[in-house]
């Protein structure tokens, strides 16, 4: 018989099996298929007996009680059975990490002047003599009218009596004026420009 790469045979009633090899037998003219079941029997079929398949794989279109016929018990035969390893492909599946772009950051620092008036306060004290020249019974004491404090100055004078006399007020008052001192203040502000490269 020739031999061939195996092919996966299905049938009725859950038939499995495998072609090892095509090819005439001793007594047979035509070519028949030598085909290995899922049970590791053995079974002997016409060639044109198989359908095949859109995959590839053949079709075995009989009952149990022909396949049983088809059998093969000739000792013979089952020495001219080759044994082919049936192969199976497994899946592996791997990871791995690819870089879809890069990105760059660029940090600009941006100056700006603004202008900053803020009123700023100064008190000065004003200072006025004031000439009283008047003859009073008692010393005066320290008062204030509003902002103005009025210290009395007194002095003695000789008369036919004693008698004392204001001689002048010191007046102080407060004033309170509000100026304006422009400066210039420096301001610092951060941008971030992102530039992205492409792999």
């Amino acid at each position: 018989m020739k031999e061939l790469h195996s092919t996966p045979v299905v049938g009725k009633a859950g038939l499995h099996g495998t072609v090892e090899s095509v090819g005439p037998t001793t007594d047979q003219t035509t070519d028949q298929a030598h085909i290995r079941l899922a049970d590791g029997q053995s079974i002997i079929v016409p060639l044109d007996a198989l359908v095949v398949q859109e995959d590839g794989s053949y079709y075995l279109p009989l009952s149990q009680n022909d396949i049983e016929q088809y059998r093969t018990t000739d000792e013979t035969d089952a020495k001219q059975v080759l044994v082919i390893p049936v192969v199976a492909e497994e899946l592996e599946i791997e990871k791995r990490t690819v870089p879809t772009g890069r990105v760059r950051l660029t940090k600009t620092v941006h100056e700006r002047e603004e202008v900053i008036d803020e009123p700023l306060l100064q008190e000065d004290v004003a200072v006025e003599r004031v000439a009283i020249n008047r003859v009073v019974d008692t010393p005066g004491e320290v008062r204030y009218e509003g902002d103005t404090m009025i210290i009395p100055l007194l002095e003695e004078v000789l008369v036919v009596e004693k008698r004392l006399m204001l001689k002048e007020e010191i007046r102080i008052t407060r004033q309170r004026t509000e100026t304006h001192k422009p400066q210039r203040v420096t301001l610092r502000s951060e941008e971030v420009n992102i530039e992205r490269h492409e792999p």
